[in-house]
């Protein structure tokens, strides 16, 4: 069970350059106020202009909701009954 919980770095890594990417996407470039230049977004500033939460902490607070859910059906036994299959 506790392996399914836990992302693996590479996964997180790869997680936020996808999410990285997409705003790039969805922003686009900036212009400079003080040089009148364009220029590519960080990342720091794409998290500010996204409104919504970071997707790693949404996957780990779903994952840990499951995980309460499934220990507090009683365990695993309990599961398997409660989609049909036999213990």
């Amino acid at each position: 069970m506790c392996e399914a919980l836990s992302l693996i770095l590479r996964e997180v890594q790869r997680l936020r350059e996808f999410d990285s990417r997409v705003l790039r996407n969805i922003f686009g470039s900036k212009e400079d106020e003080v040089t009148g230049t364009w220029r590519i977004l960080h990342n720091e500033d794409l998290y500010n202009l996204n409104p919504s939460p970071n997707i790693i902490r949404v996957i780990k607070s779903i994952r840990i909701r499951l995980a309460w859910h499934v220990a507090s059906m009683g365990g695993q036994e309990r599961c398997i009954q409660d989609f049909g299959g036999k213990t």
